[in-house]
């Protein structure tokens, strides 16, 4: 390893001197994070690179896949696959054989070319992140199969699940100009790897008084290791310490305040990793900046808009839990949705009518308010902060004269760029097997041919702005409500047709920023862009036919999966991420938002969301030029502070306040005041908690929750707030609540 990092050193400097330009990075924490080296003579494609690459890729679609239908999902991240494989990759190099099959002509190769490099690394890591990103699709087979109870057979729902994620990978090809190649498109998240791949190949001095990067990680596996069995086993209740209930437990509204789970979680924590980085990703990742517009979207919603509707009792919100993601009938019981399915998977209008409408808890259409106004305030805050730069951006993108960065001048001095043709070839061949397959299987898809086109349009048509929000934030506003709002009044009363537009429209783009998170990473590590190419492309068919074959496995092996109200109690296989896109899918698709959010609904005020969401930016571009030298107000992210609440539910308060504060003291205190530290660790210390927490989740698993062994007492008793889900209308009965009279 010290043989390899001092020749990256030497090509490094040999490249830049010959390229001459600035070679400081304009983001800062760029610049403090990636190596402005490389060394093109390191092996790639290698025959480790092949096997690690796939079992990694693999071994993480299935374990996510499993993992996804349980009460508390657990998402192991590339990261973990990323440290597995060092002493695996070096044990290889050391054991395999040397000499040269089929020397002498084009297909030679050796099975063990040198010692294990950080590139074969990264490549393995892409493989890895492939089946560390869900196959989103798999929730309609979850939906149909799990709660509609109808039929979908395994071909339709694998041709659905494979052309989303290739789809994706379409766009991204047509945007990676914009969204890779330029420095300031720095996407957050992968300086966590970039550090981890450098404390694990780089030889370092040791400082004085302190550790190296990679002693450091070592130490935070362990711990993270060693502490998760703690709030993962023998104290559940640290996942979501709700204090303020312990004051009065028999009083609804302290539950209701202080539930980290089920309330606002005022004085709420949660002393375990998985916990604050479940929904919203690791805090140590994101820019303080844009931690700071979660934090101030997440308190208005959660402390200014919710307490005021509930208790001013808007839209009957006494009458429902504070806040729930569930669906109910007028006098607060859980709506039956079987009963209003007819045989021919529409809605039974009769059957709606005698049975009333669909109502929400005011917290959930609060929410779908919000991603109302998301969409508009991506379009206005992109053209008014970002339009100029794009469209100087675009003009010297296509005359290929823009300034580059000393990581693009080295990726462009020693690599060959893919075509834009290779992704055109993917994508006009995917397009036509999805409006195939939508037209042959329309029975169960439902969506026909013009679906098909529009979902396309609006994923093409958001990925760049969406884009360039991800790749400064490193948070992602989503289209799901907007795809569904669109096609549950264009198609209304067909739930399937509903979740194959949202997959196409939204998850298509989720997938291409996915890819072209990937792109950076291999640029910032010099990886020949081919290579990235073929690797992303393998990879993403085994982590589709993988993540299938688990689900259909799961579904088939496990008697009333996703079913509480015939599951055995404690039982862990709740879903409650397919239970919100069931409920999704009722909204907008079955009952449709005309019944709900328009003029036959009564949440059609929610509508007014949308022209907040345009105003919104506006408001801060105004201020921002009227007060220039108030350099605060131009990092004020309009659709990130509205959409900072996208994910609840299922996410809960607790996610929420542990994530802010942890990011606050690393993307402020520590990186303004110690940023040596900052430099030296922060991304490490992300790494390493991210894979302790894992290992020992699926121990933990493996070992003793697979066998229903478990320790009950009252710590293992998470939030301790029995009441926070209780109505507080006068006459609403609910078991185990007190009937206010």
């Amino acid at each position: 390893m010290a043989a390899e990092a001092s020749i990256l050193e030497v090509e490094g400097k040999k490249a830049e001197e010959g390229d001459g330009g600035d070679d400081e990075c304009p983001i800062k924490q760029v610049d403090l994070t990636v190596p402005k080296t490389d060394d093109p003579s390191l092996p790639v494609l290698t025959f480790r690179m092949w096997v690690l690459g796939i079992s990694a890729c693999v071994i993480l679609s299935f374990i996510n896949q499993f993992f996804w239908y349980r009460k508390q999902p657990l998402s192991v991240t590339a990261i973990s696959a990323q440290i597995a494989v060092v002493p695996l990759g070096h044990l290889m190099a050391r054991v395999l054989p040397t000499r040269l099959f089929f020397a002498g002509t084009p297909l030679e190769f050796s099975m063990n070319p040198g010692p294990f490099n950080v590139k074969e690394h990264v490549l393995i890591t892409i493989f890895a992140n492939a089946g560390a990103g869900s196959v989103y699709a798999t929730h309609i087979l979850s939906a149909v199969k799990l709660y509609y109870k109808r039929k979908l057979t395994l071909f339709p729902a694998f041709l659905v699940m494979m052309t989303t994620q290739v789809l994706g990978f379409g766009w991204a090809g047509l945007f990676r100009r914009y969204l890779v190649e330029p420095s300031e498109m720095w996407w957050p998240l992968n300086l966590v790897q970039v550090s981890l791949f450098r404390a694990l190949h780089e030889k370092e001095p040791r400082p004085k008084g302190g550790v190296t990067r990679t002693q450091f990680f070592l130490m935070v596996l362990a711990t993270g290791f060693a502490y998760c069995v703690i709030p993962q086993y023998f104290f559940l209740m640290l996942t979501s310490a709700s204090w303020v209930c312990w004051l009065a437990p028999s009083s609804v509204l302290v539950n209701q305040l202080g539930s980290g789970l089920s309330g606002l979680g005022i004085g709420s924590f949660g002393l375990d990793w998985s916990t604050i980085t479940s929904y919203l990703g690791s805090p140590l990742a994101s820019p303080w900046f844009a931690t700071a517009n979660v934090a101030v979207g997440f308190f208005l919603v959660m402390y200014v808009m919710t307490p005021l509707m509930y208790w001013l009792n808007i839209y009957n919100a006494k009458t429902f839990p504070i806040i729930s993601q569930n669906l109910f009938m007028a006098n607060g019981s859980d709506y039956d949705i079987l009963r209003i399915v007819n045989s021919d998977f529409h809605l039974d209008r009769a059957e709606y009518a005698r049975m009333g409408s669909v109502n929400l808890s005011t917290f959930f259409a609060v929410t779908y308010g919000l991603g109302f106004a998301t969409l508009p305030a991506i379009i206005v805050h992109v053209a008014l902060f970002n339009g100029k730069e794009l469209w100087q951006l675009g003009r010297k993108a296509l005359a290929g004269t823009q300034k580059m960065d000393v990581h693009t001048r080295l990726m462009k001095k020693s690599y060959k760029s893919v075509p834009s043709w290779w992704f055109i070839a993917l994508l006009i061949p995917t397009i036509a097997c999805i409006v195939f397959a939508c037209q042959h299987y329309n029975e169960s898809l439902q969506l026909p041919w013009w679906g098909v086109l529009l979902a396309c349009g609006v994923a093409l048509f958001f990925t760049l702005p969406i884009g360039i929000i991800t790749a400064t934030t490193n948070q992602m506003p989503g289209l799901n409500i907007i795809t569904e709002y669109i096609i549950g009044y264009v198609y209304p009363e067909r739930p399937v047709a509903n979740m194959c537009f949202k997959v196409y429209g939204y998850i298509s783009m989720i997938q291409a920023l996915t890819f072209l998170q990937d792109f950076k990473l291999g640029h910032y590590m010099k990886i020949p862009p081919r290579s990235m190419f073929m690797a992303q492309v393998v990879g993403t068919v085994i982590a589709v036919v993988v993540y299938l074959a688990t689900a259909w496995w799961l579904m088939e092996s496990i008697p009333n999966i996703c079913d509480t109200s015939l599951l055995p109690k404690n039982s862990p296989w709740t879903c409650p991420m397919d239970h919100v896109f069931f409920d999704a899918s009722v909204i907008w698709g079955l009952v449709g938002p005309r019944r709900i959010f328009g003029n036959l609904g009564e949440y059609g005020n929610v509508n007014l969301f949308f022209a907040g969401g345009a105003v919104a930016p506006l408001l801060v571009w105004l201020a921002h030029k009227a007060f220039p030298e108030r350099k605060w107000i131009r990092l004020v992210n309009m659709p990130v502070l509205i959409g900072a609440t996208a994910m609840m539910p299922p996410a809960s308060a607790v996610n929420f306040t542990t994530w802010v504060i942890v990011g606050f003291i690393s993307g402020y205190v520590v990186f303004r005041h110690r940023p040596d530290y900052w430099k030296r660790y922060n991304y490490v210390l992300s790494g390493g908690l991210d894979a302790g927490t894992a290992f020992m989740t699926v121990l933990l698993f493996l070992t003793l929750q697979s066998r229903n062994l478990g320790i009950d007492w009252w710590g293992n008793n998470p939030d301790g707030c029995p009441l926070a889900s209780c109505p507080t209308a006068k006459g609403v009965a609910m078991d185990g609540c007190p009937v206010v009279s």
